[in-house]
């Protein structure tokens, strides 16, 4: 009887005296009552003070660590092969860019996000060339120069106050696995125009930069005709990308096609 009037008196009391423990070498220290079974779980569950302001102090420190390795950390975009074997060649094209239709070329790829990269391949007529080696346009050099002319006419304009700088960058030869040779051609060129060309005054007419792009060309032989893979990025695009591009235009292939 006498147990349960304690028992009644402590469950009366508030929570703040039934969790209030003495420490244990203090004098007249009685040992305290078991709690209920769910201020036991949430003691089980609580963190020392000490321990609680550690973390808080070490999470921004953790967290701005982790941020930083990712935004370096920047993959490279994995590649896709593309397979023409109807007209006899294949390259790997970066696996997020998509085909458009209608561009003129005999296939075309190009970058969803940025517009001004893509990827094409042109072919000569096979009714009117002959071509037995890429050899038979001359040395690379020579060929780097008829592929930038080819480009700077068909950049064309006819707008006023257009104004254009071209240059061949590099050429060069490769007889890759197949044994074919190849040459490879990179030409950057340069679009500036005037903000106001219709002012009278020449002052008034600041010339501005349009756009700065660089062109990476990959000529094959084959099947008689002449076969250009066609690799188009702006200049700052280019210097992020420029191992995938390469590994692009090392992946162009020109294959026989059977009659």
């Amino acid at each position: 009887m006498a147990s349960l009037q304690i028992a009644t008196i402590l469950n009366s009391l508030p929570p703040q005296t039934m969790t209030r423990s003495l420490p244990p070498n203090s004098s007249g220290s009685t040992r305290s009552p078991s709690l209920p079974p769910r201020n036991l779980s949430t003691k089980a569950f609580a963190v020392p003070r000490r321990k609680a302001m550690a973390l808080i102090f070490s999470a921004p420190i953790i967290s701005g660590i982790g941020f930083r390795d990712t935004a370096l950390a920047q993959p490279t975009v994995g590649l896709r092969e593309y397979i023409d074997s109807f007209d006899g060649y294949s390259f790997k094209y970066p696996q997020n860019w998509i085909q458009v239709r209608g561009a003129g070329a005999d296939i075309f790829f190009r970058d969803p996000y940025v517009l001004d990269e893509n990827i094409s391949v042109e072919l000569s007529s096979p009714s009117s060339s002959n071509y037995k080696s890429v050899e038979d346009l001359g040395p690379p050099e020579e060929a780097g120069k008829k592929v930038l002319k080819q480009y700077l006419t068909e950049f064309m304009s006819t707008r006023l106050g257009v104004r254009r700088e071209s240059s061949v960058l590099s050429t060069s030869s490769r007889v890759a696995d197949d044994g074919r040779m190849y040459y490879q051609v990179e030409v950057n060129i340069k679009s500036y125009a005037n903000n106001n060309e219709l002012a009278v005054m020449p002052g008034d007419r600041v010339t501005r930069l349009e756009w700065d792009r660089r062109y990476l060309s990959v000529l094959g032989v084959e099947n008689n005709q002449l076969y250009e893979l066609r690799l188009q990025t702006p200049e700052n695009v280019f210097v992020e990308e420029e191992y995938d591009l390469r590994q692009v235009m090392d992946s162009f292939r020109v294959n026989k096609v059977s009659a």
